[in-house]
């Protein structure tokens, strides 16, 4: 007999697995964007703030809005989930925190983008500095966006032959290659 593909849990048990690693993974993103949100503070009280020309402040300007949307976004998955807490909506919670996750990271993309943009025009003086975050901002969106929908592509185009023989074993079709529908895909709510 092969083993099964997926897991057997009940929606609540898969809405609890799913909050835990949306946890540890919001863990990862709130410290770096907590750490950058502090730096980028802390610049407009350096003696240095002054020599900035109109468009640098600008850019400065718009770099901190950007870090604190990113900030709620981050955060707000949390708040969501104790205003939520004991009202049997476990699935739905994890699916909009999942949402607001990736709005996160979005606008995290932006402030990361943002700030690259800042301190390369403050260190070089030149063209150079857009084409560096240029380069820089499609190294990120690779990472972050293009590399796990290509990899989902590649486990959704086909499965192996011997997981097509286990299908008659009572498999469950609607799920990843762990057993994991997104809760994005809507399949807790």
């Amino acid at each position: 007999m092969r083993p099964s593909r997926g897991r057997r849990e009940t929606q609540e048990e898969r809405a609890d697995r799913q909050w835990s690693e949306l946890l540890q993974e919001l863990r990862v993103a709130q410290t770096g964007v907590q750490i950058l949100f502090g730096f980028l503070l802390a610049v407009v009280f350096q003696s240095r703030f002054e020599d900035l020309g109109d468009i640098d402040r600008n850019i400065y300007v718009v770099t901190v809005m950007l870090g604190s949307a990113t900030a709620a976004a981050l955060i707000g998955p949390v708040s969501y989930h104790r205003l939520l807490t004991g009202r049997r909506m476990k699935p739905e919670t994890v699916i909009w925190a999942s949402r607001m996750t990736v709005l996160g990271l979005v606008l995290l993309f932006c402030t990361m983008c943002s700030a690259l943009l800042l301190i390369l025009r403050v260190a070089l003086h030149n063209q150079l500095a857009l084409w560096l975050v240029g380069a820089m901002a499609l190294w990120f969106l690779a990472c972050w966006f293009v590399f796990p929908v290509w990899a989902l592509a590649r486990g959704r185009s086909g499965r192996r032959a011997e997981e097509h023989e286990g299908e008659d074993e009572g498999e469950d079709e609607g799920e990843g290659s762990d057993g994991d529908a997104s809760p994005d895909r809507g399949s807790d709510a």
